[in-house]
């Protein structure tokens, strides 16, 4: 756990993921390939949403799409990326996408400043200790952005954030939203 703090100390101080080398284009195109397969296992973890602290289990979205952004209240991009989310979240509902807000901020106070200062109303999921983002997920940066098919396996992993991704984040929730739940 204290290498991951680490991690998400030093990103602040240096502020935020989208200055790290990690995270330039190259490292996203190839961060951002198809990672599931049919052999690939569904995710399986359940987390608390904010605020009201009720368990969330993602296997309960089992038959839709789902965008998971991984994102801190310290996170520069993440004041971008969220919105936009938003509006993902928004346009493709009808389809079957559930889009979720994992916050890995170790004080929950410091959501709703940072909620209401970017207009963000999709769900939060509270990632206490960071252990979904660090152990199951193996998130290096902020933000993070994960696309589960509907089955729930991991297909798309893209760090960092920058407006110009979305287009792409957009042909690959179609490609996800296209296939067949079963």
């Amino acid at each position: 756990m204290r290498p991951f703090r680490l991690v998400l100390v030093a990103l602040a101080l240096s502020g935020c993921a989208q200055k790290m080398p990690s995270l330039t284009a190259p490292a996203l195109a190839s961060s951002s390939e198809a990672l599931g397969s049919a052999e690939s296992a569904p995710l399986d973890f359940t987390v608390k949403r904010y605020p009201g602290g009720e368990p969330h289990a993602i296997s309960s979205d089992r038959g839709n799409v789902v965008l998971l952004d991984v994102w801190a209240t310290w996170c520069e991009p993440c004041k971008d990326a969220l919105p936009m989310y938003q509006d993902l979240a928004k346009h493709y509902a009808a389809r079957g996408l559930k889009v979720y807000a994992l916050n890995v901020d170790e004080d929950a106070r410091a959501i709703p400043p940072f909620l209401e200062e970017t207009k963000v109303t999709l769900p939060v999921l509270l990632d206490a200790n960071a252990v979904v983002s660090e152990k199951v997920l193996r998130v290096r940066g902020m933000p993070t952005t994960v696309l589960l098919d509907r089955k729930g396996r991991v297909r798309y992993m893209h760090e960092g954030f920058a407006e110009e991704y979305l287009t792409k984040y957009q042909a690959e929730i179609e490609e996800l939203l296209a296939e067949p739940a079963k």
